[in-house]
């Protein structure tokens, strides 16, 4: 056994991956197959070693060349093969030749399962370090319908032996979290990184479905994972589900809307309506292949030191609701986020903030953890092809700050300046007069407060799911027509 220091802070004995793949082996109605693509049979391995196996494992493929995996599962329409469609067309296949194969009338107590993996490890030049899709669909009970959990992970290790044994023990870790651990997902969650380290591998979208996890919310689950350290970001779509980022956000133009939406405004509306409009004139920038994304960082989701899951949950409902696709990172720097989109675009993007973000951005106790210090912060934040959009502030005696007015540190001003008059900060100045004087925090406290008139505050139809779905501590839409 080995101790180790978790994250709810008891230390916890971790089962070696031999007790851990000899428990399902002794378990004479766990029964399934094994389909791993792309980087051995690193997985299955594991269970043939610990003996036992004979009862727990169907069979064990891996169907390497390209047209024979196609005659099994068939052709992608996009013709790849590490993908979530292909994962999903691996467990659903190998589980319906289980059923139709094994008759529950020989075996009525059998719990089936599929554990299928498409893996592509680091490539001889050592320029893409690899990527996977992982998953399992199993049974609790024989009788019951089928579970399903499927992540994306990406590899940080530049051997690719390295990476085929740390898949084989994720995929260990998995399937024991999924038969003994299924009824705490945020553990399952972290018992995934057992025997691992946070430096071997990143895990940065998971889904959670079927009847033993009804009730897990799929994006509360993203943010567990940033919350743990197994990924900086993750991504959820209008539809709620979790979305690999990899693929909304590929040689897209990407402009990024920083905030705590809390609740979403209409100044924050207005700021993405009028930067979208200046961001898709731009040259090189393509309307129909702009992603807009609105990010909230972990520092913005934190209440008194801890994340409040029930304000995550109110501020992503609203922005679901708008048509938003929604970022979590952990990025407080701005030269982070925009390091972070380098990965998946090369092409041109834009950063829509207000005049306080900016002033941030200027502020060198940010960056003495860098040994460029601001430097070479704003080396990686201009260097690339980007430019920031600045929607105005009305100050209390009516008068506007934008990018001309604007107050940064003294010894700030000519680097300021260099980038201002470098066309890299451009004014929104198509604003709309009228909502400057709206902030979240007041239209926060008159919800806690059970004042009037901040419904006129929020974009159409936002005001009426705060009060629909009880948001941000509206106990119930009585509450507004107190005398």
């Amino acid at each position: 056994m080995e101790i180790t220091l978790k994250g709810d802070k008891e230390f916890e004995e971790i089962p070696s991956l031999k007790t851990k793949a000899l428990r399902i082996n002794l378990n004479e109605n766990i029964y399934g197959t094994f389909a791993e693509i792309g980087a051995g049979q690193e997985t299955v391995r594991h269970f043939f070693r610990a003996g036992g196996a004979s009862g727990t494992i169907a069979k064990a493929m891996s169907a390497y060349d390209k047209d024979f995996s196609d005659a099994i599962y068939g052709i992608e329409d996009d013709g790849r093969y590490v993908t979530e469609a292909r994962l999903r067309k691996m467990l659903h296949h190998e589980i319906d030749l289980i059923e139709e194969r094994i008759t529950r009338d020989k075996h009525p107590n059998k719990m089936f399962f599929a554990f299928a993996n498409t893996v592509a490890t680091i490539d001889f030049a050592k320029k893409y370090k690899g990527h996977g899709w992982v998953g399992v669909k199993y049974q609790i009970e024989p009788d019951q319908d089928y579970n399903e959990i499927i992540l994306h992970l990406r590899f940080k290790e530049n051997d690719a032996r390295l990476q085929q044994e740390t898949l084989g023990i994720l995929g260990t870790n998995l399937i024991y979290g999924a038969f003994y651990k299924y009824d705490v997902p945020k553990k399952l969650l972290r018992y995934l990184y057992d025997h691992l380290d946070k430096d071997q591998i990143e895990i940065d979208t998971i889904n959670f479905s079927g009847p033993v996890f009804k009730d897990v919310d799929n994006r509360l689950m993203s943010l567990q994972l940033v919350k743990n350290g197994m990924t900086d970001a993750v991504m959820f779509a209008p539809d709620g589900n979790n979305v690999l980022p990899a693929r909304v956000l590929y040689k897209k133009n990407i402009l990024a809307l920083r905030g705590s939406f809390r609740p979403v405004t209409k100044v924050n509306i207005d700021m993405f309506q009028k930067s979208y409009d200046m961001f898709i004139k731009e040259n090189k920038v393509d309307e129909d292949n702009t992603q807009v994304v609105f990010e909230i960082t972990l520092s913005n989701l934190r209440a008194e030191g801890e994340i409040d899951e029930q304000d995550f949950m109110d501020r992503a409902e609203l922005l679901c609701s708008l048509g938003h696709t929604v970022l979590i990172s952990n990025f407080q720097e701005y030269y982070k986020l925009v390091e972070y989109f380098s990965q998946y675009s090369k092409n041109r993007m834009g950063l829509a903030m207000g005049v306080n973000n900016l002033v941030d951005i200027f502020d060198e106790k940010y960056y003495r953890h860098l040994s460029g210090g601001i430097l070479e912060a704003f080396g990686k934040l201009f260097f690339k092809d980007l430019r920031v959009y600045l929607y105005p502030m009305e100050n209390e005696d009516g008068s506007i700050t934008n990018s001309e007015n604007l107050k940064v540190h003294p010894r700030m001003k000519e680097l300021y300046k260099f980038f201002k008059y470098n066309g890299k900060v451009v004014d929104i100045t198509d604003y709309d007069k009228s909502i400057l004087s709206i902030f979240s925090r007041t239209v926060l406290k008159a919800i806690a407060e059970g004042k009037e008139g901040w419904e006129a505050m929020l974009p159409e139809g936002v005001a009426n799911v705060i009060k629909e779905k009880s948001l941000f501590g509206c106990e119930s839409e009585e509450i507004f027509h107190k005398e």
